[in-house]
């Protein structure tokens, strides 16, 4: 069974940063003041999906 991480829709993405104030771990960061990335720390706790007021995050099992 895969881990469990955030994906972001960079085209829809509007760089709020809601996401990057309530990840626990400092997994996503704002590219340029465009989009959201998320990084390789990710735990997939879903806070920033459940944080992002354009509901433009998702959680997806990645395989290991």
């Amino acid at each position: 069974m895969g881990k469990r991480r955030a994906v972001v829709d960079q085209k829809l993405c509007v760089a709020c940063g809601c996401c990057v104030k309530i990840c626990p771990v400092q997994a996503i960061s704002v590219w340029k003041g465009l989009f959201a990335v998320v990084g390789d720390k990710c735990v997939g706790c879903g806070k920033c999906a459940k944080e992002c007021p354009a509901s433009v995050i998702a959680l997806e099992v990645r395989e290991q």
